[in-house]
């Protein structure tokens, strides 16, 4: 199951979005408004995720439009950053697993936190946590889980072999881990960026959030449903 599972293309995607969601575009990457980035996007030959991919190229391609018109394109993300994120008042998009767990909470720090806390430390990692973010933010829940892929990916490549021209595929461990990792997705990012999207889409529904959230879920579906099946 492990071996068919594309993991170093999937760390790489579950990276770029949980990063663009930790920080406004003035402090990290501007890749995100570059048409060609989006050309190359792996689309894992889904036609769901190439239509979530398109449409974060769209975006992409106003971007340079507005550039063309004299306004900051990254500017432009940025403050959309900060009125979904962060506020003031308030965030209109909580980006924390809590906020959706339940109706009319208002506190983000629950038990998804300590979920998260606990799966963090378990996995060895430490939070740089310069922006003090509750740990069961989407980024972090996909910065996490980019990082069990690629742990996956090196562990797939590391156990596979060839004997007597016959590949060997990796040790009964990895396959635990996939189970472990799709456990994460659906019990965690995979159970609540629909809702989260919403509240993006209600404030900026043309916006960049939205469009890179909608490929994080397709990727998500995507991720379980062809594990599940090699299964």
């Amino acid at each position: 199951m492990a071996a068919n599972i594309p993991w170093s293309d999937l760390a790489d995607v579950y990276g770029f979005i949980g990063n663009s969601l930790l920080k406004p575009m003035t402090q990290t990457a501007t890749v995100g408004i570059d048409p060609g980035f989006w050309g190359s996007f792996p689309d894992f030959g889904n036609d769901g995720i190439a239509e979530a991919v398109a449409g974060c190229r769209r975006y992409a391609e106003a971007s340079v439009a507005c550039a063309a018109g004299g306004k900051d394109p990254v500017e432009r993300v940025s403050v959309e950053y900060t009125r979904l994120f962060i506020g003031p008042p308030s965030p209109a998009a909580p980006p924390w697993e809590t906020m959706y767990r339940s109706e009319n909470v208002t506190v983000g720090f629950g038990e998804p936190t300590f979920e998260m806390k606990r799966l963090l430390r378990e996995a060895g990692l430490e939070l740089s946590n310069e922006n003090h973010q509750y740990e069961d933010h989407m980024g972090i829940e996909l910065l996490y889980l980019s990082t069990r892929c690629a742990s996956l990916g090196s562990s797939v490549e590391y156990g596979s072999d060839e004997i007597d021209g016959e590949a060997v595929g990796a040790p009964d461990p990895a396959d635990s881990d996939v189970r472990a990792a799709l456990d994460f997705i659906e019990r965690h990012p995979l159970g609540w960026i629909g809702a989260f999207r919403d509240r993006v889409a209600r404030a900026y529904p043309d916006g960049y959030f939205v469009a890179v959230l909608g490929l994080a879920e397709r990727v998500l579906m995507w991720h379980v449903g062809l594990a599940r099946d090699r299964d």
